[in-house]
């Protein structure tokens, strides 16, 4: 059964391969796969939502100053007598500074009113002014200051988290370029040593080469194709890794079902031009302008709208309140304020033992100092980050030019065996074996160019993160 089993396996993996390269194939560029990703992929849709929501809690929060209008309309009526009649209608603003003014209309009538009642059409305008507490802040200020950071925060925290998604999807795609150019590598090993096999036959039936140089062959052969099959199982899993990445116009997932090859190739990346600019790009850059250090310092500001807000918890509240009146059809007297048709109150609250708010004071302020210390550590994550990545590019761009020299004398070592093969003072073993050292440096500047061109992304992507301010 297990030998049944690997032979199915086997036989669909040539079926697969056949129908995958044997015909021609799609071609996806890395500038049409990323822009797929930035305008369908589900997260770099919901960071988009996102910043919509921060914009809503800001006008959520100005809501907070909006004017009130209210009106009341009512009677009582008992065996005929009529005890009211009664009509209000009042306008409240509240402003920046804590204070509010309102003003209102009120008529009442009837046979049973109370003694504080006054008959008739009554104009009222007043104010209330807070004298210590939400004086200098109040709860409405800091709700539209934390709203307003908070769009400031979110935006930055979804650029990085953008560029952190894109990041992925660019080292996706490049790893995926990868595993195909080591099936290609493969597939033309498998093709040349086909050929030598051939050929190693052939010279066998003329009787110029021994029966064993054929079994040489043959096993040069297998081994590469066994290669060859584990490197086309590589790539398909590249190419499913890479399909989380695509996604249809409606946040469906894209399901690759047709043969679909990259377009670029690791040679032709623009990071080996590109990288020395991006370099000195860099270095002119501020760790304080980016995005992810600019998050916690918005946080700062919010946490410091907090501790302020607290801060007015530890004052008393003292409110005072004055109402000026004006009976309907009177002649209207404003001043002096306080001699007729006039109402005021003095209004002191004091918590004996001020625990909560004190508390709460001591809360907001380890907050800010825990902060203070986020951002010195975050500070120092992105210069660190900066550094290493720096570091690793250019390490990795000396390392390719050294292999892309010891390919060359792998290759000359190869056709110089074979040269010395032909003329009968060599052998298939020593061929072969030169030939596996070949393409164990060709896989390998692979490794490298893939290394390369990931650290460019990271400081490609850590570049974008970057805000001008």
């Amino acid at each position: 059964m297990k030998i049944q089993y690997r032979f199915i396996l086997f036989f669909l993996v040539i079926c697969v391969v056949k129908s995958t390269f044997g015909q021609s194939a799609l071609q996806l560029s890395h500038e049409e796969f990323l822009a797929a990703v930035k305008s369908y992929h589900p997260l770099a849709f919901r960071y988009r939502l996102q910043n919509e929501i921060a914009k809503a809690e800001i006008s959520k929060a100005r809501g907070n100053f909006d004017p009130v209008v209210e009106a009341k309309k009512g009677a009582k009526t008992i065996d005929g007598i009529d005890y009211y009649k009664e009509t209000n209608v009042g306008l409240g603003i509240p402003t920046w500074y804590g204070i509010e003014v309102n003003g209102s209309y009120h008529y009442i009538d009837g046979q049973k009113l109370n003694n504080s009642d006054t008959r008739g059409g009554l104009y009222q305008f007043g104010l209330t002014i807070p004298l210590a507490k939400n004086f200098l802040y109040d709860k409405r200020r800091a709700l539209l200051d934390q709203a307003k950071i908070g769009l400031q925060m979110t935006q930055a925290e979804q650029l990085v988290l953008t560029n952190d998604l894109l990041l992925a999807a660019d080292n996706a795609y490049w790893n995926w370029v990868k595993e195909y150019e080591i099936f290609m590598l493969q597939s033309k090993a498998v093709n040349i040593n086909k050929d030598r096999l051939a050929l190693t036959k052939k010279t066998y039936q003329y009787g110029e080469r021994a029966a064993i140089d054929t079994t040489e062959a043959l096993s040069q052969l297998q081994s590469f194709e066994l290669e060859q099959k584990d490197a086309y199982l590589q790539f398909v899993k590249a190419t499913q890794e890479l399909s989380l990445f695509l996604w249809k116009e409606n946040q469906q997932p894209y399901d690759i079902s047709e043969g679909i090859i990259p377009k670029e190739t690791l040679l032709n990346n623009i990071a080996y031009t590109n990288y020395a600019q991006l370099l000195s790009q860099l270095n002119r850059q501020s760790v304080g302008n980016h995005a992810s250090v600019i998050y916690y310092l918005g946080k700062q500001e919010f946490l410091e709208s907090e501790r302020r807000l607290k801060f007015q918890s530890l004052l008393p509240k003292l409110d005072f309140t004055y109402n000026f009146f004006n009976k309907e059809n009177y002649r209207s007297e404003f001043f002096p304020l306080f001699q007729n048709n006039y109402q005021y109150g003095l209004k002191l609250e004091i918590p004996i033992f001020l625990r909560q708010a004190r508390g709460d004071y001591r809360i907001a302020k380890s907050k800010v100092q825990q902060n203070l210390l986020d951002i010195a550590y975050k500070r120092q994550e992105v210069d660190t980050k900066l550094n290493t990545y720096k570091n690793e590019v250019l390490n990795y761009r000396n390392q390719i030019e050294i292999a892309t020299q010891n390919i060359d004398n792998y290759q000359r070592l190869v056709k110089a065996e074979e040269a010395k093969y032909n003329n009968g003072e060599s052998s298939l073993f020593l061929i072969n074996s030169r030939e596996n050292k070949l393409i164990d440096a060709q896989e390998k500047i692979l490794e490298l160019r893939l290394k390369f061109i990931k650290g460019y992304n990271q400081l490609k992507w850590l570049n974008e993160n970057f805000v001008v301010r």
